[in-house]
């Protein structure tokens, strides 16, 4: 029979908290330290303008800050806490006596287990002196029954040796007793189904489960079912959907972007934007009416204003205003991934391309729209409009060094951090096959590197696709990435540093969006691929480049698709590469004997199964089932039956 028993010591509970705690606290504090070493970042490599230069040194100031402030934040407060429990528990469980110990009678005497019964005897009595409970006096740590239970084990652990009834039972059932209750703990304390304490229990639970429990389920589902899995507002993706056109340009698309932060939580400094604004209009004139008579509420022509001051680079003359600034400003990556993904879901060109550039002039800080890439660069006012269009910032910087401008020095450091984007090889792949055929699986392979603009122009005759292609080695790399899930090749891409964009607030990576289109009909072919990450051109490396892959299903006609494929800098105005390509598509018949029996294999199911039944219904080709075997079984059969009939006759 058990004896069920509460845990008053709440040995047992403890176990039970340190294994639940543990399970919070360590994924907790792997994130916390991961966080705190972010937050205390190296000396960063990037552009060495003057301008970069002291907006690392002011973001750095502000993330680093003193060591106390970096690490007593209330996360890192939380974890020191649980872990603080977790230290407690665990030295109370150490620290406490083993009650469920196996009973040995050779332990309780002091001796050892081959002792014999004249021995035992004699040691008996030698402890019986010591320990009789009217020959020892309590001292202060002691009780009387403290004393008396020593005595009565003593006597029972000789007995369980010497008496042959004791020591039956202790043979048979480990203790000298006889048979024991099984004792079984339950890991909470009486005092928890005391009935005096039912009200306060029961107020407690339905509290946490009536209350607390559904209210978190509650606001993390009305928090989310208001947001979209691009984690902007519904009601922002909807403004998107509506405000978009085929023809949006960039002018259009930032019109409908400005009015997203209605609906988005921006925080608020509550200063006067109205001198700011009216410097805006003395410099944008009737373009700016234009855009702020689009506006309805105070959001939208808010953040408008601190966009629009952003795109100017004027002073805000507020703290209050800046950080607000910034926090618009840090969030607008997420509203264009947002408003590109729609964009791309509809297949238009010509806004998708518009998105991915308003990237580079919110970074940039430059007025959108406005022809002139230098304007990126040091010394030149965001809102200039270029005499003559350039496409070139090295000469920009060349004509600088020829005029003797002062600028020309500034402007040098920044274009070595204006890297270009070079494309080695572009091609389309289907693994396994020669050819590309009908509604086949097609991967655009392209490989890319960086490419200093302050460097000495690459020489034209050297045809370093030519040698991507031909290498034997270079090959089985590309037909193993090809098989892999990855989008981008696993190399050591080593640290490329940060991108020149001195006004955006925060330290910048460069990136491309690879998109394959089709610009006679202003349709995407595939939704576009980011592409981050590109190393460094380096000479003295086997492959120097990286791979990247797009993966598509080929058109179902025959046919060639002249396509063109666009790298859109999401840092860089103007740093944009747009490629002819072509793709053809060849009649299975192209295909040899061998490759034309494996595609008929896997393509054709069998006409005795349900796949074969519905293609045979809609007039596809089948494979047919092989019944030789049964005509022969046939044929035999009714040569048996004649045979059988003849010797009747």
């Amino acid at each position: 029979m058990a004896n069920y028993h509460y845990d008053e010591a709440g040995n047992m509970a403890a176990y039970f908290l340190i294994s639940v705690l543990s399970i919070i606290l360590v994924p907790m504090t792997l994130s916390t330290v991961t966080r705190i070493a972010a937050r205390c970042p190296q000396d960063p490599k990037g552009c060495q303008c003057k301008l970069c230069i002291e907006q690392r040194r002011q973001i750095l100031a502000k993330t680093r800050g003193s060591p106390l402030k970096v690490m007593l934040t209330k996360r890192t407060l939380s974890v020191l806490l649980g872990w603080s429990i977790v230290g407690f528990l665990a030295y109370r469980v150490a620290n406490t006596q083993d009650e469920s110990k196996v009973y040995n009678p050779f332990d309780i005497l002091g001796i050892s287990t081959g002792t014999s019964e004249k021995d035992i005897k004699s040691h008996f009595k030698k402890l019986s002196k010591l320990y009789h409970p009217d020959k020892v006096k309590a001292t202060i740590n002691q009780t009387v029954e403290e004393i008396e239970k020593r005595f009565v084990d003593i006597t029972k652990a000789y007995k369980a040796l010497t008496d042959d009834t004791i020591r039956r039972n202790y043979e048979l059932y480990g203790h000298p007793d006889g048979r024991q209750e099984m004792s079984m703990g339950i890991a909470i304390p009486s005092w928890v189904v005391e009935g005096k304490n039912n009200i306060w229990v029961l107020g407690i639970y339905g509290l946490l489960v009536g209350g607390v429990l559904p209210g978190m389920v509650g606001k993390w589902w009305f928090g989310n079912r208001g947001r979209t899995k691009e984690g902007v507002s519904a009601k922002t993706a909807e403004g998107f959907w509506k405000g978009l056109t085929e023809a949006s340009g960039i002018t259009e698309v930032c019109k409908v972007f400005v009015n997203a932060f209605k609906h988005e939580r921006v925080s608020k400094a509550g200063s006067d934007l109205h001198k700011v604004e009216g410097e805006i209009e003395k410099r944008l004139g009737k373009d700016w009416s234009e855009l702020k008579s689009l506006l309805v509420d105070e959001a939208s022509t808010r953040a408008l204003v601190l966009l629009y001051a952003h795109f100017l680079r004027l002073e805000l003359g507020s703290k209050e205003l800046l950080e607000e600034q910034k926090s618009l400003l840090l969030q607008t990556p997420l509203l264009l991934n947002a408003y590109l993904s729609i964009a791309s879901a509809r297949n238009w060109l010509s806004p998708t391309l518009a998105v991915m550039r308003l990237h580079a002039y919110i970074a940039q800080a430059v007025v959108p729209g406005r022809r002139g890439p230098q304007a990126q660069l040091p010394g030149f006012a965001p809102d200039a409009v270029a005499e003559e269009e350039v496409d070139d910032l090295s000469d920009v910087v060349r004509q600088l060094r020829e005029a003797g401008d002062e600028r020309a020095e500034e402007a040098q450091k920044a274009l070595g951090s204006l890297c270009s984007l070079d494309v080695v090889d572009m091609r389309f792949k289907v693994i396994g096959e020669r050819v590309v055929t009908p509604s086949s699986i097609v991967f655009l392979l392209v490989k890319l590197r960086l490419k200093d603009l302050s460097s000495s122009p690459v020489d034209a005759t050297k045809s370093e696709s030519a040698e991507a292609e031909e290498s034997p080695v270079n090959d089985a790399i590309d037909e193993k990435f090809l098989h892999s899930r990855r989008d981008a090749e696993e190399i050591d891409v080593g640290d490329t540093g940060f991108a020149h964009a001195p006004y955006w607030p925060g330290l910048r990576k460069p990136g491309w969006w690879l998109v394959l289109a089709d610009d006679k009909s202003n349709r995407i072919v595939v939704p576009p691929l980011k592409i981050t990450d590109v190393p460094l051109s380096d000479p003295s490396r086997e492959r120097n480049y990286r791979s990247y892959k797009l993966q598509f299903q080929a058109p179902a006609n025959v046919g060639l698709f002249t396509w063109k494929v666009y790298f859109v800098s999401d840092t860089f105005i103007g740093g944009e590469t747009c490629r002819d390509i072509v793709l053809k598509i060849d009649d299975v018949s192209a295909l040899n004997v061998e490759e034309q029996h494996l595609e008929d294999e896997i393509s054709d199911p069998e006409e005795d199964t349900l796949a074969g039944q519905m293609a045979a219904m809609r007039g596809g080709p089948v494979k047919r089932v092989p019944v030789a075997e049964e005509d022969s079984d046939d044929s035999s059969t009714d040569d048996g039956d004649e045979g059988d009939s003849s010797d009747s006759d």
